[in-house]
């Protein structure tokens, strides 16, 4: 990123984000706390699931783990249970002129590279389970901005990069509000939304809608 872009999310963070130590320690014991308990709760969701992937694919991992931006300039590498075959980031490419979703981010809803066992846990967002290791180890959140892929970030200007102000999350306000619905723009300013506004009243409600969300949400792809 250039010096300029450096300079603008320095002012920025120090503009709109909510910095202060009650709030951050907060959050940081519900991540822990939230975490724990949740992988504990789901343990015997984690194991079937890890079962399926492996009877329908046995020859590809049960995880998939990407590079992904943090709270900028960092990158970390996310955890996902494997809901593609093991060649889809070779197939990207030929499938890139079937974006359904503005913007550098990729959706296809129809996407021919995701395993009928992926297609179930996409849908009910099983896939990101896997993720609370994430936020166990202090690389993501519970409640923030989904983390982006880094040659998605390449193409972002000034005003998206806002994004990356804050620890990336498990759910956001996008993941509540329609998903695969949402344009990229709009994905932005609810992101950008949540920056603004963050607190723990907030955290804690949008952690409390993600159940229903994810359960009904009937295009997750």
């Amino acid at each position: 990123m250039e010096l300029a872009s450096q300079n603008y999310l320095a002012k920025q963070r120090e503009e709109i984000v909510n910095d202060t130590k009650f709030y951050l320690v907060t959050k940081r014991l519900i991540d822990i706390l939230g975490s724990i308990i949740g992988l504990i709760l789901t343990s015997p969701i984690l194991l079937l699931v890890a079962v399926l992937i492996k009877l329908e694919d046995p020859k590809g991992p049960i995880m998939f783990a990407q590079e992904r931006n943090g709270q900028y300039p960092k990158t970390f590498r996310m955890y996902k249970f494997r809901s593609m075959y093991v060649d889809a980031e070779e197939r990207l490419q030929e499938l890139m002129h079937l974006n359904e979703q503005t913007g550098p981010a990729f959706k296809m809803k129809d996407d021919p590279r995701i395993t009928r066992v992926g297609k179930f846990i996409r849908k009910t967002s099983l896939d990101e389970l896997p993720q609370l290791i994430n936020v166990l180890k202090g690389e993501m959140s519970i409640v923030g901005p989904r983390p982006a892929i880094p040659r998605e970030v390449q193409l972002y200007n000034q005003h998206q990069m806002q994004r990356l102000l804050v620890k990336p999350g498990i759910t956001c306000i996008w993941q509540v509000s329609g998903r695969n619905h949402i344009g990229f723009d709009d994905w932005v300013e609810l992101d950008i939304q949540y920056i603004k506004t963050r607190n723990l009243w907030l955290d804690i409600k949008l952690i409390l809608m993600t159940i229903p969300a994810l359960l009904g949400d009937e295009t997750a792809s």
